[in-house]
């Protein structure tokens, strides 16, 4: 366990349980501590410091509170749950955070019995703590269940779906809607704090609910007037209509950085064990308690390793722009000559660039929140109009969008032009955030053109043939992270649909890439060269439609063609394979190696980590070839071992 003079207290806990007898002014010095101690763990290894920061004393109060892990605590997306990992045995790792073999970045069931549901995609928190209510009813038990989402997640459509389905089944939950946004509440104050402590006891419970039936004997004016009277009292003009529409007893806002009003509303939520669905309004400030965090416009939302004094970030300097960056230059150059183009994100303007796009275009750029579903749609209606919807989502994101991918865009062969950030491994943000399966989902849909790109020209090559094809939907998926450093146009230039290109001529050796692994299979050849193996690299382009007179010119000269792609099995290859096979391409002698993510969720490391880990480094090419070729003798054991 980490020792540190400064954190006196902290030092002495070791679970939960150390926590329960602290008063009032223990939890505060408590709270002091264990923010230093965060902002301590952070800058050593970077992450998501605001949203942790703007729950500390929410985390601490939860804790003391409730009987947790018997109390199933679950935190939405889980990337505020830092405090949560020190107060909970992970003190002593927080050091390996998103590092390789290390902590996970978000909850993780796998990692502590206190992480009851593992995250990283928002609004799921409330369906997973209703399912633990039901089960709880189901066998007997007792314990609470506690879901904390933060207002950002409360606008995905899943969070309402949940809270109806509660609301209905009036399941003992209890929600904390974490309102770091001030999005929905005002400022909040003693009289709220106060009001919030009488409605959440139960007297206040039970003498309502008899003036709810003593009002109902009155004429029906007077009965409208007490109930107005309760609306009020329990805040409902801030809000909670909403959530009493879905069935849930609203309570709040109350300040979420003062224990004096959490403490007693949580123990009433507490001790009322016969109340149904609860909903808890707190209101915080992201990078709370931190100065640099507090001025920074993103609150410190995800920051790399960071000076504590001055909040610095020491981000390495870049030899070559993002992939994201260089999409959002292709882009507002298509824009420029073209008003009919509009671009689309699901809450992460920044992380795919469509800030950048808004700033030039800003009645053209829609931040839909986390509502990728709504996003593809309303994308397809945009298209239905003319317009040439980009709608921008990560891959790993876009899965939450697939009935509309196929439903909404594909069959009614709508225009909508789908950018794929984070295709392939991402780092620090592990499986949660990887773009494994676009490859596989997208390119079984009729009618999709789907492209990956080897390099940053090529990306803005494609996003100028995206906005070219105007009868049926696309997509272009590229990488996180730096680009090649390859010169870029003012401009991207249209490419004919379903045409790769031959990169390295070669006669032994054939190797079609599809992406970024290009540059790999570039280096592959030229150590195959000095074995004396003459290799072919082409890059496919294309996923779909596929380019079949480069794949038979390719089977035809070679002796061995090798596929390589970031992405899980079913995708470029599995296209490319029953191609061959129908097209007789296998009848001949050809030995044939696939090269794609291996069928596990590989976590959390640096990005070239996870692709040794994967099998899709340069070594991984020569051995398959040496290996098809009976020259195993000549690979690396260690390599071939892998591959097997």
């Amino acid at each position: 366990m980490a020792m540190d003079s400064s954190t006196p207290l902290l030092d002495k806990v070791r679970d939960p349980s150390d926590i329960r007898d602290f008063d009032t002014s223990k939890l505060k010095q408590l709270v002091e501590e264990l923010r230093a101690d965060t902002i301590h763990s952070v800058s050593f290894t970077g992450g998501h410091l605001g949203a942790s920061l703007g729950v500390v004393e929410l985390t601490v109060a939860l804790h003391h509170v409730f009987d947790t892990p018997r109390d199933r605590l679950i935190w939405d997306v889980g990337h505020q749950c830092y405090p949560h990992k020190i107060l909970t045995g992970r003190r002593d790792r927080m050091r390996t955070l998103r590092q390789g073999d290390g902590l996970a970045g978000f909850t993780n069931r796998r990692e502590s019995e206190y992480d009851p549901f593992g995250a990283g995609h928002s609004s799921t928190s409330i369906s997973a703590g209703l399912g633990m209510a039901v089960a709880r009813d189901l066998a007997g038990g007792d314990n609470h269940v506690i879901c904390v989402i933060g207002d950002g997640a409360m606008t995905a459509g899943m969070a309402y779906e949940a809270m109806n389905n509660a609301g209905s089944m009036d399941a003992r939950l209890i929600v904390i809607l974490n309102d770091n946004d001030m999005s929905i509440a005002p400022p909040v104050g003693a009289l709220s704090a106060y009001l919030s402590r009488l409605i959440s006891s139960k007297p206040f419970r039970s003498a309502r609910d008899l003036a709810k039936e003593v009002a109902k004997k009155f004429p029906r004016q007077i009965e409208e007037v007490a109930a107005k009277v309760d609306e009020y009292a329990r805040g409902m003009v801030t809000g909670g209509t909403l959530f009493e529409e879905l069935g849930f007893y609203y309570v709040g806002p109350i300040d979420g950085h003062n224990l004096d009003h959490l403490l007693p509303v949580l123990k009433n939520l507490r001790d009322d064990k016969e109340r149904g669905p609860v909903l808890l309004h707190c209101v915080t400030e992201k990078g709370h308690g931190y100065k640099p965090a507090e001025a920074s416009l993103d609150k410190y939302h995800g920051v790399s390793k960071f000076d504590i004094v001055t909040g610095k970030q020491d981000k390495p300097k870049s030899n070559a722009p993002s992939y994201t960056s260089v999409y959002a230059k292709a882009l507002i150059a298509e824009a420029e000559v073209d008003d009919t183009i509009v671009a689309i994100t699901a809450a992460m303007p920044g992380g795919t660039g469509i800030d950048k796009f808004a700033e030039r275009f800003p009645e053209r750029s829609f931040d839909v929140g986390i509502a990728e579903q709504h996003a593809v749609t309303f994308a397809a209606g945009l298209a239905t109009e003319g317009y040439k919807p980009f709608a921008t989502i990560y891959s790993t994101f876009l899965q939450r969008a697939y009935d509309q991918v196929v439903h909404d865009v594909t069959i009614q062969s709508l225009p909508v032009r789908f950018a794929i950030d984070r295709a392939g491994y991402v780092g620090a943000d592990g499986c949660t955030h990887a773009g494994a399966f676009d490859l596989t989902y997208l390119c079984t849909l009729p009618g999709m053109v789907v492209m990956a790109s080897a390099d940053e020209a090529e990306l803005m090559h494609m996003t100028a043939t995206a906005a070219a094809i105007d009868d049926g939907p696309s997509a272009v998926r590229y990488p996180r992270g730096e680009g090649m450093g390859v010169e870029l146009p003012s401009r991207g230039s249209v490419l004919e649909i379903g045409r790769g290109r031959i990169v390295r001529e070669g006669s032994t050796v054939a190797i079609l890439s599809l992406g970024t692994r290009l540059g790999e299979a570039l280096k592959a050849a030229e150590e195959l060269a000095s074995m004396g193996l003459s290799a072919t690299v082409a890059d496919a382009r294309f996923a779909k439609p596929l380019d079949e007179d480069l794949i038979r010119r390719l089977a035809r000269d070679h002796e061995v063609l090798i596929t390589i792609e970031e992405n899980a099995a079913g995708g470029f290859a599995a296209h490319v394979l029953q191609f061959m096979a129908n097209d007789g391409l296998l009848e001949n002698g050809l030995k044939v190696r696939v090269m794609t993510m291996p069928d596990v969720f590989i976590d959390h490391n640096k990005p070239l980590t996870q692709y040794e880990m994967a099998g899709l480094q340069s070594s991984h090419i020569v051995a398959n070839v040496l290996a098809a070729l009976g020259r195993a003798d000549e690979a690396d054991p260690a390599i071939l071992a892998q591959l097997a």
